[in-house]
């Protein structure tokens, strides 16, 4: 990347406007950066879900819009998960969601 990005009211949905792609099956991605580290919106289907992976690097997400969960809780609007080099867990949404996050390293699919 050779400039900055700028996302003016990011937080009120100044995201909407940008274009997602196919990920994984109930799952699509908007990437801002690739390389490592890598920032992208996620945005998941209701009833989405990513299996059980390892964190090989640091996974930090801010829940957008929506809902998430996986093992270890609930997670809705305004929250902060940061996920350290050695978790593991699934990801699911059962009402759909749209999540920033960065992660260090990509996961590995267990």
């Amino acid at each position: 990347m050779s400039e900055a990005l700028s996302f003016p009211d990011f937080l009120r949905g100044g995201w909407h406007h940008l274009q997602f792609e196919y990920f994984r099956e109930g799952v699509e991605i908007c990437r801002l950066v690739t390389g490592e580290p890598e920032l992208a919106l996620l945005r998941y289907a209701p009833g989405a879900s990513v299996p059980k992976h390892l964190h090989v690097g640091l996974e930090t997400i801010l829940v957008l819009e929506g809902s998430q969960s996986d093992e270890y809780g609930h997670y809705p609007k305004g929250s902060l998960i940061a996920n350290p080099e050695g978790t593991t867990h699934s990801v699911s949404s059962e009402e759909g969601c749209v999540v920033l996050i960065q992660w260090t390293k990509p996961v590995k699919i267990l």
